[in-house]
């Protein structure tokens, strides 16, 4: 499905599910997580609007240059 639209390996993470994509009950928006992020002095690549509300998403890169999606779509 994915083939071709990612050129190197990535995870993905999203901080409103769990493991089966159930909606969890207590989670962190994304914009608070990219908020600790660059406070600790990793800048992501891409970053989400911090006044905006609703999905966005954001990517760091690991030290292997792989993309990590933090996803949100709550």
């Amino acid at each position: 499905m994915f083939e071709g639209i990612f050129d190197k390996n990535m995870l993905i993470f999203n901080s409103a599910w769990d493991q089966n994509a159930n909606k969890l009950e207590n989670y962190y928006d994304i914009r608070v997580i990219q908020k600790q992020l660059i406070i600790s002095g990793l800048e992501p690549s891409t970053k989400a609007y911090e006044n905006s509300t609703g999905p966005a998403s954001i990517i760091i890169i690991d030290p292997d240059d792989n993309p990590i999606l933090l996803d949100y779509h709550i």
